[in-house]
């Protein structure tokens, strides 16, 4: 069956004021098309040429019948532009500082950009809580485009050198459509994207995941030490096995280090702590270039627990996220090659599996 919607999803607090209107003037529209049309078949009929109706008497006008057509209709008619101007002012109230969500937008051919205060940024997709009002703040790059929303029953031109805005509050969870409603090129109809209200707790769970719905929630403190060991890009130096970068953490807990100071420190939650918040105190022997920024400043306790939850986890067949890494036994490493004909050992590590390569095949294991 096919099914043919009159309007669009009314999914936003001003979409039953639009509705209400257009409704209105669609409905006078129709009356008076009616009456205008039912009276002009009439007289066409009645008064054809050869028809017998009688034609004495007949006048230019009639003052009475003019005037009390006419200011009804005017009244009407100024009823009805008060009633659009009224909704235009309401929907043009932009909510207080900090009463809402505010989103910057960029329009650019073809396609939007948009950014959240606190930094998450996404492309052709809005995602916002359901029941809070939402401020877009919009420039175009390029040309003029209009941001169209039509379940929100919101659009407003988005232009070059100059901010617009356009606000409403979304009532209903789901996902709708984000259209540029102004010809803007010979890809305009591609310029579509996705808005995704969210219920409150939803929208918290997507903003602890930075914006990322495809993250999986951690259940346990291993898991969520996982998810923040990918994070954070960990598993780009610290692999399966000792290498030129970093050395391996696989089966490390509780085991004898020797550091550079010549001390044999155990490795324990203490040392892991100390390892992760302050990495260049005292370092591992043979890695003394201070390469591993230190995350005193960055991370929470619970985070750090969680990270040594899964260090502690990462024993042999339970490696590193990620392709097996080739071994880059630190000792011995040594190439010619170059002007110079010699080749740093880092260098000569990243020529196999570098950070990036390593990075990039953790992203395909995920899909």
């Amino acid at each position: 069956m096919y099914k043919f919607p009159l309007m669009p999803v009314s999914a936003s607090e001003r979409a039953p004021y639009y509705d209400a209107l257009f409704f209105t003037i669609t409905a006078l529209t129709v009356f008076f098309t009616l009456v205008v049309g039912a009276l002009i078949l009439t007289f066409v009929t009645r008064y054809r040429a050869g028809s017998k109706a009688s034609r004495k008497g007949a006048t230019d006008h009639n003052s009475i019948v003019e005037i009390a057509t006419i200011i009804p209709m005017l009244g009407l008619a100024l009823g009805i532009f008060a009633w659009s101007a009224t909704n235009f002012v309401n929907f043009r109230k932009i909510p207080e500082k900090g009463k809402g969500t505010e989103v910057f937008v960029i329009g650019k051919q073809w396609m939007w950009h948009l950014q959240h205060l606190n930094g998450i940024r996404e492309n052709n997709e809005l995602h916002i809580p359901v029941g809070r009002p939402v401020t877009m703040t919009m420039i175009s790059q390029d040309v003029i485009h209009a941001m169209y929303l039509p379940e929100m029953r919101a659009q407003y031109h988005v232009v070059p050198g100059r901010y617009t805005r356009i606000t409403f509050t979304p009532t209903k969870v789901g996902r709708y459509r984000m259209l540029c409603n102004m010809l803007c090129g010979t890809q305009h109809s591609e310029m579509v994207g996705q808005v995704y209200v969210m219920s409150e707790k939803d929208y918290a769970e997507w903003l602890n995941k930075g914006g990322n719905r495809y993250k999986e929630t951690p259940m346990t403190m291993q898991e969520a030490g996982r998810q923040l060991f990918e994070q954070k890009g960990c598993g780009n130096c610290h692999t399966d096995r000792d290498n030129q970068r970093a050395p391996t953490l696989v089966g490390i807990y509780n085991t004898n280090r020797l550091m550079d100071d010549g001390s044999t420190p155990k490795a324990d939650e203490e040392y892991l702590r100390d390892s992760i918040l302050n990495p260049w105190r005292v370092q591992t022997k043979g890695y003394t270039d201070k390469t591993m920024p230190a995350y005193k400043n960055e991370l929470t306790e619970e985070q750090v627990l969680q990270l040594i939850a899964y260090t502690k986890s990462l024993t042999p067949g339970n490696n590193v996220p990620g392709q097996p890494m080739a071994a880059y036994e630190r000792p011995g490493v040594s190439t010619e090659s170059g002007p110079t004909g010699r080749t740093n050992a880092a260098d000569e590590a990243n020529k196999s599996v570098s950070a990036g390569s390593t990075q990039f095949n953790q992203a395909e294991m995920k899909r």
